[in-house]
């Protein structure tokens, strides 16, 4: 049995996760849950899984649960100190830079990781990288883009130095084929309204900017060491091609099923063996396949973030630190949703790259004050 860490058990990402758990009873045993204040879900989690640890970020929150025989973690750092105790496996389906110490965490403890958190390795990527090399630890990617190329390499990231590039789809979110003027004002609502994936405030705004693709140029880049240059998007409305590689010939290897989150959580908790569960089957019937370039007139974040993949060093770190705080706002009703790619450019022009994109006290520093940066630009309604 593997033992598992689940950072963010009561999210779109963590109960899916154990929704695979319970697929593989003889697979899997749940060492570790943490959630910030749901502990109503968590509650039942424990009931169900019965951990050895249980971590929780709100205090208050924490008096809800019931005692048992686990050991319990409360405070703002409880999810980085539940991933210090190491797993076989430690799922990381944190939101935000919040995960990328807990990362940290996990991998000097000897975890692999499966990774959702995109924020770990967008602003902290070279660091991440370096470290888990070091101490021997694999990344496994659960974003459904990464997870797609990461089969079609025959699960051997570093097979990717042969393909002429990888291909990431996109759905286009819900604004798709709207202009920059007619989502300018769009409401929160309308910017939750995903087409085809049911997930988080966070991501899911990120999704209707196109943020979450830039983001996932980055990521690529730091999961298989290709360039930004040989990273592509493309727009792919039936998230059913979830990533293509292409070779020099003019091949392409596509990877396609239903839009379920669970197959790219199931692949990387059973690595290197293969699931026989099959969540979401696939139909042919009237099935169409179509794909479009993006449109990054209307979509600035998606320029945005592929310039500060090709620039490096700290860059990403200043864009991935921006959009935290303007998604929070715009989410809070501060900002308009058109204002986020405004507020980006001024925080990556108001920042240099200067320091060590490989020190994780670097972009902890910068991070802190990119952010009293914005919130200071954003303090009342634009």
């Amino acid at each position: 049995m593997k033992t598992l860490t689940i950072l963010g058990s009561t999210g779109s990402i963590g109960t899916q996760a154990l929704d695979v758990v319970r697929s593989y009873p003889e697979e899997f045993k749940v060492k570790c849950l943490c959630c910030g204040s749901n502990t109503a879900l968590l509650q039942k989690q424990i009931d169900e899984f019965r951990p050895e640890t249980v971590a929780v970020e709100d205090e208050t929150a924490a008096r809800k649960l019931r005692r048992g025989e686990y050991r319990l973690i409360v405070g703002k750092d409880a999810a980085r100190a539940a991933a210090a105790e190491g797993a076989d496996v430690t799922l990381n389906a944190l939101v935000g830079i919040s995960g990328l110490l807990p990362t940290a965490a996990a991998i000097e403890a000897g975890s692999d990781i499966a990774l959702a958190n995109k924020e770990t390795l967008v602003a902290g990527g070279e660091a991440i990288t370096a470290l888990a090399a070091e101490k021997g630890v694999k990344l496994l990617p659960v974003d459904s883009e990464h997870s797609a190329i990461w089969q079609c390499l025959n699960r051997r990231a570093e097979d990717a130095a042969g393909c002429s590039s990888l291909i990431l789809t996109a759905s286009g979110g819900p604004f798709r084929g709207r202009t920059r003027e007619q989502i300018a004002d769009a409401t929160l609502e309308q910017a939750l309204k995903h087409p085809t994936w049911n997930m988080g405030v966070k991501v899911t705004v990120d999704s209707a900017t196109m943020m979450n693709k830039g983001f996932e140029i980055i990521e690529a880049m730091h999961l298989f060491g290709v360039p930004a240059d040989r990273i592509e998007v493309v727009v792919h409305r039936q998230s059913v091609v979830h990533s293509m590689i292409a070779f020099a010939d003019g091949s392409i290897i596509a990877q396609m099923s239903y839009p379920d989150m669970r197959l790219p959580i199931e692949l990387a908790l059973l690595y290197p063996k293969r699931g026989d569960r099959c969540f979401s089957p696939l139909s042919f019937d009237a099935l169409s396949l179509d794909f479009e370039k993006p449109d990054t007139d209307t979509f600035e974040c998606l320029d945005l973030a592929r310039q500060c993949a090709q620039k490096g060093g700290l860059y990403p770190a200043v864009l991935n630190a921006a959009n935290e705080v303007l998604v929070d706002k715009f989410a809070k009703g501060i900002i308009k949703f058109g204002r986020i790619p405004y507020h980006i450019k001024e925080a990556l022009d108001a920042f240099p790259s200067g320091g060590d994109s490989r020190s994780l006290e670097d972009v902890l520093a910068l991070d802190r004050e990119v952010k009293a940066f914005v919130s200071m630009r954003t303090e009342t309604t634009v």
